[in-house]
């Protein structure tokens, strides 16, 4: 258990150790420059990239940051003036992280049930609409849906505010909009990990002993089946909980996804780097977490 844990851990930190480099590097070969703006003047321009180090050579750059990094220094704003990457990421992170999670607990107690309910009523009425609705829905853009929600609701009805205000009923849009393809793509594998338990021995087993169907259904078979979804949720919490870039800049949600999307217009190295960096560990964070839950829900999967 150590010994994999251990190996887990150093897999993970290589990971985003080649995730940061790369997004480095990448960053600083696309043409142009937080200063590449007309009124900078020449002068104006190199003394601002002497200031921020980027007047040295890139590999020297990159030394320096993964120095400030190793301390936990994220490096300071271009666009906002006297303020660091952490500072942001603490500020803009909670907005991002609220949303994401009541996001992802929608998603699960809806996409769970709707899967288990098309796998037991297979080939019947209510499986064949659940599919055709997540098989619609779930091609939808979140900016699309996002959009006709702002629209219809706040627009048109004026049933939820337009601007962002920190109150439940400016929540409830976005939290919509987040969870909509996770409940569908939740229910689909839900569903076909249902199927597929359903058919396994041991089940048919279970039913021959004359128990319930319900007990077969939601003790038995239920645990296996949403090994998939736990597989799912992993990256799925770090992506939401950092902030879906579109749909924050829909409704205008202060969060940490919104803030990166205006930090790539202003060519805002620090910040685009820090940003990643953060999504990046929680993903990977949330990858290894992932590996340990699969052993408390399923005792046949051994960590070795």
């Amino acid at each position: 258990m150590f010994r994999y844990l251990l190996r887990r851990i150093i897999s993970s930190l290589v990971a985003v150790f080649i995730l940061i480099t790369a997004t480095f590097f990448l960053m600083h070969a696309v043409p142009g420059g937080p200063f590449n703006y007309e009124k900078a003047t020449p002068i104006t321009k190199a003394n601002m990239e002497k200031k921020y180090g980027l007047d040295k050579p890139l590999i020297v750059q990159y030394g320096i940051y993964m120095g400030n990094l190793a301390q936990g220094d994220l490096g300071e704003s271009i666009s906002k003036k006297g303020r660091t990457v952490n500072d942001i990421i603490a500020e803009k992170f909670p907005y991002s992280a609220k949303l994401g999670l009541l996001a992802i607990l929608f998603a699960l107690l809806i996409g769970i049930p709707l899967g288990l309910l098309a796998a037991i009523k297979h080939e019947k009425l209510i499986d064949r609409i659940v599919m055709l609705y997540t098989t619609i829905f779930i091609s939808v853009p979140g900016f699309v849906l996002g959009t006709i929600l702002l629209i219809v609701f706040s627009v048109a009805l004026g049933w939820t505010p337009v601007t962002w205000a920190d109150d439940l009923s400016h929540y409830i849009l976005p939290i919509i909009t987040y969870s909509f393809y996770p409940i569908c793509y939740i229910t689909k594998l839900t569903r076909s990990s249902m199927l597929e338990t359903l058919n396994q021995d041991y089940i048919k087993t279970a039913h021959a002993k004359g128990l319930s169907a319900f007990l077969v259904n939601y003790k038995h078979a239920l645990r296996n089946s949403v090994i998939p979804v736990i597989s799912y949720i992993g990256p799925l919490t770090a992506f939401l909980i950092t902030g879906g870039f579109a749909v924050e800049r829909i409704f205008s949600v202060p969060g940490l996804g919104r803030f990166f999307v205006d930090s790539v217009s202003a060519r805002d190295y620090p910040v685009i780097m820090g940003t990643t960096i953060f999504l990046g560990a929680l993903m990977v964070g949330m990858n290894l977490i992932v590996d340990f839950i699969y052993g408390f829900v399923d005792p046949r999967i051994k960590l070795r």
